[in-house]
Parts: structure tokens; C-alpha cells; sequence
């Protein structure tokens, strides 16, 4: 695990980093990835020269639709890093964030519009990543694992 030495004030832990092939799917946990200065995450769909270069979802958000009976990996709403312990829905966009030893992430969108309804809203009548998600472009890349710490600058 990596830990960040500077005195910030608010940290969690990334339970997940998650990345597809495909856009339009879920996304499957990887132990480690590489994060890519203006792109992504390497080898996920969904990097590249945009704003929305990597998604995050707060794990205790994920948890209230868990909540309602249902079986959610990481991944299940399309997000890349899944955070514990860090206070997402308090993020603004322009925030940036620190990942592992060298990461560094700056928040560009809350929400999204959902154009079609996914199998989660289906199913549980909600989909939170639309409302709760962040959607943040890379800074200064690196590897990010599992464990890591993630906090604000």
C-alpha cells in the first residue's frame, strides 16, 4: 500500500480500480492499472482526450443500493476507482486529488446524463452514477493499486 507523506486533510482508500473494453459494459476490478496524463486509465474504453478521462464512485454510496438486496462488484455502475473513506459528494469540480505516490486527478464533472436507462435502474428502480459520480481527468499519471490512499490536495 502507498502511503502519501503531506499533510492533507481529508483521505480514503481505493477498495477497487476497474476498466472495460467496451463502452456500454461494466467494468471488471484489476489489482493494479496505470493511469495516463491526459487520457486514462490504460486500457480502459472509456480513456482518451476528453473530460470525463476516469470515473469515480464513493464505496458507502454503492453500499446504499447493496442496501437493497443486491449483489454489486466494483465496476457494476461503469466506474473506474472506487474510494472508501473520502467524502466524494463534498468534491468540487476543479478539486484535485492525490492517488498513491505520484497520481494526481482533477475533477471536471458531477453527474452525467443518463441517455438510457441501465440494467441497474432496471432493476433497483436507481442508478446513482449520473447523480453521485465524478468524472475527473489526469494530471500526472502513474501505477495506482488497490489499497492505495486517495485524498485532496
Amino acid at each position: 500500500m502507498t502511503q502519501r507523506t503531506d499533510d492533507s486533510t481529508s483521505a480514503g482508500t481505493i477498495v477497487a480500480l476497474c476498466r472495460s473494453d467496451g463502452k456500454g459494459t461494466t467494468k471488471t476490478a484489476v489489482d493494479r492499472a496505470r493511469l495516463v496524463v491526459e487520457h486514462g486509465i490504460e486500457g480502459d474504453a472509456h480513456a482518451g482526450d476528453w473530460h470525463r478521462q476516469v470515473s469515480l464512485l464513493a464505496d458507502e454510496q454503492i453500499d446504499r443500493m447493496r442496501s437493497k438486496g443486491l449483489e454489486l462488484p466494483a465496476g457494476a455502475f461503469g466506474e473506474n476507482v472506487v474510494t472508501l473513506g473520502l467524502d466524494l459528494s463534498s468534491v468540487a469540480v476543479g478539486t484535485r486529488l492525490w492517488a498513491g505516490a505520484q497520481v494526481v486527478l482533477e475533477i471536471t464533472q458531477r453527474g452525467k446524463e443518463c441517455h438510457a436507462r441501465c440494467e441497474i435502474y432496471h432493476r433497483t428502480g436507481d442508478c446513482i452514477m449520473p447523480r453521485e459520480g465524478l468524472f475527473a481527468r489526469v494530471v500526472r499519471g502513474g501505477p495506482l493499486a488497490a489499497g492505495d490512499s486517495i485524498g485532496i490536495l
